[in-house]
């Protein structure tokens, strides 16, 4: 006891605690010390959900549009060139001559119909099946070695939009807004732009709030599919209209006082007030007409030729306006659930890729080309990230007795630009036939913890409790990709 009270034990303890502050200090102001491990939950007004919220680490983007092609789209006939498929065109794929895929047992190795040529300064080998969209080679970050968990449409969308195969989990957007909130308070924090022919055939599970609070679900409407319900009814002026509001407020606040614990009254009142709000922001930033003749042909949406791609135009110049007016998340969706036949409606070729593809193509490339090009023109790429996706690959064979590719979930393309990533740059690749992933293989948890990690938030550590489990996007999986990193 009398060793523990002497001068000198004293003194050696004292300058140790002292130097341990000083040292904590320090490496806290240089932020050098190690991260906790606990969940980092949003702190979320009930009565103002949409906030604007500080991300958990200093973010290269603020917002994100997601281009998702539904239907699965070849990344053989688009982004990922073998010059192996075309000297083998024709011959049996090695060791896989008797694979049974999704619809059935698999023909011949059979190279892509469209002509891959280089593209800009970096010569990335891009197919003329998008020509348009190929000038961007330099400005892209492209992945060649994701992975999936189905050769499904339906829970390959889920995965995609969610983290997980199955229904009922948050998307991607959801956990951005929930963790986020937006800058703007007239119009969603999340809009879900649907294909001119319909929803994709998970539906709304890809931008569904899962077990999130209800107010982070995604908004969906397109530019030919307007909101419903916003207008004033007939019969009702706009001062009357104005002092139903200002009533309906102050009863809403005086019942709230009463109830000031009540988080569901609140959300409640807050939903009623932004959808007041969007009476004048939505009819705004939908109103096409105030865009240039110029601006309506770069997009193709004044082609008279191609309905479709002038409808699907249109949506793209809608994405472009929700990210200027600074909605945190948009998806836009290029393909619906099958409509008239299988491949009509969406990028799944199984039977006749050529002809499927060729209407298919157009459609995508001029909108998105054009896109791409206002985005980087009015700098919104500096603060947003553009991520082009699809549910899974497809095979480098035909299908046995069609002209058409089945599903592969073992190696397929997406791709990013913008904010905070390398480009152009190539990440993974897959083997020589672009069957599998073999180099850098990456995994859609991979994926989306890339995606958070550029938002600013660390996808380890936003969770949030259900059900006894705490729930994450990326499950108990997933490393930021950090080559792809600017």
């Amino acid at each position: 006891m009398n060793s523990l009270l002497n001068r000198r034990n004293f003194l050696t303890g004292t300058t140790a605690g002292l130097s341990s502050i000083a040292l904590a200090s320090l490496l806290h102001d240089q932020k050098l010390l190690a991260a906790s491990s606990g969940p980092i939950r949003p702190a979320v007004d009930a009565a103002h959900p949409y906030a604007a919220r500080p991300p958990h680490h200093e973010a290269a983007a603020k917002n994100v549009l997601v281009i998702f092609c539904s239907g699965a789209c070849s990344q053989i006939d688009t982004f990922d060139y073998k010059p192996e498929l075309i000297k083998r065109h024709g011959q049996p794929m090695p060791g896989a001559e008797e694979i049974v895929t999704f619809q059935g047992k698999q023909g011949m190795l059979t190279k892509s119909p469209w002509e891959f040529k280089p593209r800009g300064e970096s010569g990335k080998m891009i197919s003329e099946l998008l020509p348009q969209m190929a000038e961007f080679a330099d400005d892209m970050c492209f992945l060649h070695s994701l992975t999936g968990k189905t050769n499904t449409h339906g829970p390959g969308e889920n995965f995609m939009s969610t983290g997980y195969t199955l229904d009922g989990f948050p998307s991607m957007g959801a956990w951005t807004t929930w963790a986020l909130g937006t800058e703007n308070q007239n119009l969603p924090a999340y809009v879900a732009i649907s294909d001119p022919r319909g929803t994709p055939q998970s539906s709304v599970n890809n931008w569904g709030p899962g077990f999130l609070p209800a107010a982070f679900q995604g908004t969906e409407f397109n530019a030919v599919k307007p909101l419903q319900n916003l207008s004033i009814p007939s019969g009702t002026s706009a001062k009357t209209d104005l002092a139903t509001r200002n009533f309906l407020k102050s009863v809403n606040e005086r019942h709230l006082e009463q109830f000031p614990g009540d988080s569901e009254l609140a959300a409640r009142i807050s939903s009623y007030e932004l959808a007041a709000r969007m009476q004048l922001s939505v009819p705004e930033v939908t109103d096409l007409s105030t865009e240039t003749s110029t601006t309506l042909k770069e997009y193709g949406a004044d082609d008279l030729s191609n309905p479709l791609k002038a409808k699907f135009a249109k949506n793209c110049i809608l994405a472009r306006r929700l990210i200027e007016k600074g909605v945190r998340f948009v998806q836009l969706f290029n393909g619906a659930y099958q409509t008239g036949g299988e491949g009509v409606s969406n990028w799944d070729g199984h039977k006749a890729i050529v002809d499927q593809y060729n209407k298919h193509g157009p459609v995508l490339d001029q909108p998105c080309a054009a896109l791409l090009r206002d985005m980087k023109r009015r700098g919104l790429l500096k603060d947003t990230l553009v991520v082009w996706m699809t549910e899974f690959g497809r095979m480098p064979t035909f299908q046995a007795g069609a002209s058409g590719r089945d599903h592969n979930p073992d190696g397929f393309t997406a791709w990013m630009m913008g904010a905070g990533v390398k480009a152009p740059f190539t990440y993974g690749a897959t083997d020589e036939f672009s069957y599998k992933a073999v180099e850098n293989v990456a995994t859609v948890y991979d994926f989306h913890a890339t995606i958070l990690h550029l938002l600013g938030l660390n996808h380890e550590r936003l969770t949030y409790y259900h059900n006894g489990f705490e729930r994450r996007l990326t499950d108990v999986h997933g490393h930021v990709i950090r080559d792809v990193l600017a």
